[in-house]
Formats: structure tokens, C-alpha cells, sequence
């Protein structure tokens, strides 16, 4: 039995070899040469590969999101019917994950874009000092990710904020959930990050209703999927000053199009979807230990909750 890699061709060859480096018995085939169909008993999966191409494994018993998000995954159709699909929760992801949201909440705190404007031009002006502990930060999402960066930045002094759908506690951070959370946390943010699983019920969770909740100046940072922002109203809370600026690591759709207005706007900052970045070596030990698992029939570990979307 095999297992079927699906992902960019050179991300095929790391994880391969980081799969074999844990179990080196295993028999990996990297897609599309599939070979026989059943012999694939487990597929380990991004966002570039199509779910209805699973349905032809009569024998696959597990498939592995490479990433902590799972939304490309259960897009129509989804995966076939029964068969459990788990995602990554990596010490490394996270890592990289908080350091992405603290480089671009520092980056905006301590005025860095109006330094930069500065330098272009060969002035030379000390702005006021920003207040670390008057900087309001509102995290959308406190799952684990939303959690360990909400940490870091109360580390810093930071006044931290979280929402959530359901009621949750983070120790330090204010939390708010449901509906008239959302809007109250809003009102108090100075700088907005967004970490939520993409769901229908977050899809656009920053549109003109929300942005214009924010305090006038506030900053925007999305690090988790391009579908939680509405890019025509955040682009005119821009323009209109009412946002100050936003950090996006992640866009719909992706790669960002060259024509795109995000590219040159002189108040947006573009990553390609590089805020945390899987390392194959440090998440290949619980691809292994779960497919360990589903042979043996035991209960298997980040399985995804279909209810929930996550």
C-alpha cells in the first residue's frame, strides 16, 4: 500500500524524503503518477490538488491537509464520502505563524512605513513615540495559532483582544464571541489580525460594515485566507484613510494577479502566502504516526471537524 503525495513538485520531494526519514518502509508516489489506484491508502494533500481525483482510491482510508487550514479541502465536492481528513498542528507552523503576525504588528506600531517614507525622501525626523500599552490588538481567531500569537504580543505589553465564535479563554486576552462581540471587540482595535479557519460563516468577516467598526487609523493583517477579506471594501477603507495600512499574506485568488490594485498600493504590504510555511521535516513524524493509526483501526489525531469547517 502507498502513500499519494499532491502538491507542488519540489514540496513532493522534501516531504518524501521526510516521510521515508521516519518510516523508511513506506511506498510514496508522487502525483500524478498514481500507479495502480488501489494501492493508495493514504493521500497528504494542498491546496493544489482536486477532490474529486480521490474518489478513484477504493482503498484510501486517510487524507492529510499539509497545512493547518483545511477549506481547500471540503470545496465542492470535497473529500469522498467517510474518509477522515486531518490537518497539521506543527510547533513549527505556529512558530512561524507568530512571528509573521508580531513582524507586521511591531512594523505598524513603531511606524516603520512613515520611516520609510522618511528615508526615501533623506529626511531626517524622530516621530512621536508610539504607547505600547494604549495599542489595542483584536485577534480574530483563538485557536491555536490565534492563541500563541496572542501570547507574544501580551509579552510585549500589548493590550490584546480575541473573538471567537464560541466562548473561549486565553489567559491575559480579553475575549468577546457571537455577533455583538464581534462589533464591540471592532471598536476597541488598533490593529486588527485576522486567524480564523476559513468557513461560510467567516467568509468576509472584513467588509465595509466591519472595517468601518475599526477606529479611524486602525491597521488591518490577514495571515489566514484571502476569502476572510472583501479586497474591494478594504481597498476603500485604504483610500479613504479610515485604514491606515494592511499586512496580507493571502488573497482569492492565488497567486495574487499582476494587475491586481493590492500590488501597488503604497499602503498595502504583499506576501505569497508565506507567513508560515509547512516544514515537511518537523511534520512528516504525525503524518506517520496517523497513518499508523488508520491500519490499525485506532482513533486517529487533528482529525477535522466537517460540522465546524475546521
Amino acid at each position: 500500500m502507498a502513500i499519494l503525495l499532491c502538491t507542488k513538485t519540489a514540496a513532493m520531494n522534501d516531504w518524501r524524503d521526510a516521510l521515508l526519514a521516519e518510516d523508511s518502509s513506506l511506498e510514496i508516489r508522487l502525483f500524478p503518477e498514481a500507479g495502480d489506484p488501489a494501492d493508495i491508502e493514504a493521500a497528504v494533500c494542498w491546496n493544489q490538488h482536486d477532490m474529486a481525483e480521490l474518489r478513484r482510491y477504493p482503498n484510501l482510508k486517510l487524507i492529510v491537509s499539509m497545512g493547518a487550514g483545511v477549506d481547500h479541502l471540503l470545496r465542492p465536492p470535497g473529500p469522498p464520502p467517510g474518509i477522515p481528513v486531518a490537518r497539521l498542528k506543527d510547533h513549527r507552523l505556529t512558530t512561524g505563524m507568530t512571528e509573521f503576525v508580531v513582524l507586521n504588528v511591531l512594523r505598524f506600531h513603531r511606524q516603520d512605513l512613515e520611516y520609510r517614507a522618511l528615508q526615501a525622501k533623506r529626511v531626517w525626523e524622530e516621530l512621536p513615540a508610539p504607547d505600547t500599552a494604549r495599542r489595542r490588538i483584536g485577534i480574530l481567531g483563538l485557536g491555536e495559532l490565534g492563541a500563541a500569537s496572542a501570547r507574544a504580543l501580551l509579552s510585549f505589553g500589548f493590550p490584546v483582544s480575541g473573538w471567537t465564535r464560541t466562548p473561549r479563554e486565553v489567559e491575559g486576552v480579553t475575549g468577546f464571541h457571537g455577533t455583538e462581540g464581534l462589533d464591540a471587540m471592532l471598536r476597541q482595535t488598533d490593529i486588527l489580525c485576522c486567524l480564523l479557519p476559513l468557513t461560510p460563516q467567516t467568509r468576509g468577516v472584513i467588509n465595509a460594515r466591519t472595517l468601518a467598526l475599526l477606529p479611524r487609523g486602525a491597521f488591518v493583517i490577514n495571515s489566514a485566507r484571502g476569502g476572510h477579506v472583501v479586497a474591494e471594501d478594504l481597498l476603500a477603507a485604504l483610500d479613504s484613510g479610515h485604514i491606515a495600512a494592511a499586512a496580507l499574506d493571502v488573497f482569492e485568488p492565488e497567486p495574487l494577479p499582476a494587475e491586481h490594485p493590492f500590488w501597488g498600493h503604497p499602503r498595502v504590504l504583499v506576501w505569497p502566502h508565506a507567513s508560515a510555511i509547512t516544514i515537511p521535516s518537523s511534520a512528516a513524524p504525525q503524518v506517520v504516526e496517523n497513518l499508523r493509526r488508520a491500519r490499525e483501526g485506532r482513533e486517529l489525531i487533528n482529525l477535522v471537524d466537517f460540522s465546524a469547517g475546521y
